[in-house]
């Protein structure tokens, strides 16, 4: 399976979202899935990069032709696709991938989650999104789709194509559905 991984490339968050991330990278390359990825040798990105290829597995970055000038592409990627922008690194991102994962991040993977959600409810794809709910980073995102769905702003049922994942028994779980 390939399985867009979407995550924060800052190096200064809790440490432990790379422990979690290396042991999902390596979760990954043992069950033989692909990770396609930002492709940037920062933050989760770069970790999760290097421990899927330690672990024997593969790799695909989609990188922006901007952040590839600044030479920020990471050296674990397998394959490289490189995009013009953001818009089209996300879809590039949503044709090569099967499932998608959201690691913590900021700004950029709430607007990757949402994109992908967003087309999901209008019919494009019938892609989830996997919220790897580390440390209870995502529960606030939950509240507030809960509190959406409450107040009739969802169409369908939000867990329907945004799921929450705890650790990797329950990942593991809803990537075999």
């Amino acid at each position: 399976m390939n399985i867009g991984v979407f995550c924060s490339a800052n190096n200064q968050i809790d440490a432990a979202f790379f422990l979690q991330t290396e042991e999902l990278g390596r979760w990954a390359a043992k069950n033989g899935h692909v990770i396609v990825f930002g492709g940037v040798n920062q933050g989760l990105m770069e970790c999760l990069a290097k421990a899927v290829k330690e672990a024997g597995g593969k790799t695909l970055g989609v990188v922006p032709s901007i952040v590839e000038a600044t030479g920020r592409t990471s050296q674990y990627n397998d394959r490289v696709l490189t995009c013009n922008n953001l818009s089209e690194r996300k879809q590039l991102m949503l044709d090569e991938s099967d499932v998608f994962i959201a690691l913590p991040g900021g700004v950029g993977t709430l607007d990757e989650v949402f994109t992908v959600a967003a087309s999901y409810t209008i019919g494009y794809h019938h892609k989830r999104v996997i919220l790897y709910n580390m440390k209870g980073f995502w529960d606030s995102t939950i509240r507030m789709l809960d509190d959406l769905q409450q107040r009739g702003m969802v169409r369908g049922q939000w867990r329907d194509y945004i799921c929450v994942a705890n650790n990797l028994d329950e990942m593991g779980d809803l990537l075999a559905e």
